[in-house]
């Protein structure tokens, strides 16, 4: 299928309050797997129902190449049943009082497609997805997990161009909801499908993807790949959105010791560290040292207590303070520390996320970053 393109995309509801999604510009490649990510309203799922067809614009456009499916301006618009796409509802709106196969080859049905066909079809994607065994049952004989892969099957079924997802996995447990991540993906890989997959849940996105679109009230803040959205968010609020735990925000111009001691750090490393707003840092980017001689030469470093250290199975978390101030860590060694205890959290130079005022990232900080990056020297203890 050709790009699927939004152009300067608008959707209101009325009245003077904020749009639902606006100044949208948005290209998804073929046989890429987008999901859209944000809270709850951000304007994700009004978004992918554009796309589908069952939102009509109030400004803007949505083109598959070169064909406009939806132009308020050239007064064009494209019905759902002629886009060539399949839509997964979080609900999953399996009929109750049909079978598992007829729920299946429902949409080949309507399509009138020859018996043979409709049979062969439905018996490859009931296979592929490990439902064929239920194909006699009905959908409250089956659990949330198996009910996805029906719904999932009754779309692959008609061989839709995009399939787009709407939060499919939320009701699920979070046993099914791994499984689900690794059926996606399989499913992916198999039949080369478009996917559009709307998420609230970050390691969803970041799990399945290969990119993502972080949306806030209706506007999008970044579209990257999943380690870029991660490693170098464009601005506070992507960097605060993904992540957990959640990365520690260090307010410059505040009186708190450790904005002070981050703003002098800065300050000869940036040359103006009066227009940086906040500093961010990964609780995996933070190390810790015994001692003040343990630090690595050219590091951000404090002195902090240990407060608290929480296991979580594979690594642990270990919650610092600063003069009050809660900071994060996460480790995957075994940690021997003790409640109490006094340290010294250190972070290498680019490890650190720079925001100005506004909250956008300053690509001029990570330039000067990276250059004292290669000034940092190991000291060791004797």
């Amino acid at each position: 299928m050709p790009d699927i393109i939004l152009s300067n995309v608008q959707k209101s509801y009325g009245g003077s309050g904020p749009k639902a999604v606006s100044d949208l510009n948005l290209h998804i490649g073929d046989g890429e797997f987008m999901c859209l990510l944000g809270p709850s309203g951000c304007g994700k799922t009004t978004t992918l129902r554009m796309i589908a067809g069952l939102e009509h614009l109030t400004g803007g456009d949505i083109r598959i190449g070169e064909q406009v499916i939806d132009s308020p301006a050239q007064g064009k618009f494209v019905g759902p049943e002629k886009r060539g796409m399949g839509l997964v509802f979080q609900s999953y709106a399996l009929w109750p009082h049909l079978t598992i196969e007829r729920n299946t080859d429902f949409g080949l049905r309507l399509r009138k497609v020859p018996r043979a066909e409709r049979e062969e079809r439905v018996a490859k994607v009931m296979k592929a997805l490990d439902i064929e065994k239920y194909r006699d049952r009905y959908p409250s004989q089956l659990s949330g997990g198996q009910q996805q892969r029906v719904a999932l099957a009754r779309m692959l079924a008609v061989n839709p161009q995009v399939l787009l997802l709407d939060e499919p996995l939320s009701n699920l447990d979070a046993r099914l909801r791994l499984e689900m991540r690794a059926e996606l993906k399989r499913i992916h890989a198999e039949f080369h499908t478009t996917i559009v997959f709307v998420t609230h849940d970050q390691w969803e996105a970041m799990t399945l993807a290969t990119s993502i679109g972080v949306m806030n009230e209706g506007t999008l803040q970044q579209l990257g790949r999943p380690h870029d959205i991660y490693d170098r968010p464009a601005n506070r609020f992507v960097a605060e959105f993904v992540g957990s735990p959640p990365i520690n925000i260090i307010e410059m111009g505040g009186g708190h010791a450790l904005d002070r001691a981050a703003q002098d750090w800065l300050r000869p490393r940036l040359g103006d560290a009066g227009q940086v707003g906040s500093v961010g840092l990964r609780p995996e980017a933070l190390m810790l040292a015994s001692s003040e001689g343990a630090v690595p030469q050219g590091s951000f470093a404090h002195m902090a207590e240990v407060t608290g250290i929480l296991p979580t199975g594979g690594s642990w978390i270990i919650e610092l303070k600063v003069e009050g101030r809660v900071i994060f860590l996460t480790t995957t060694a075994c940690p021997t520390l003790t409640g109490g205890e006094t340290v010294w959290l250190y972070a290498r130079p680019t490890a650190l996320h720079v925001f100005d005022k506004d909250g956008q990232r300053m690509g001029a900080a990570d330039e000067a970053l990276s250059r004292a990056e290669g000034g940092v020297q190991v000291v060791r203890k004797a």
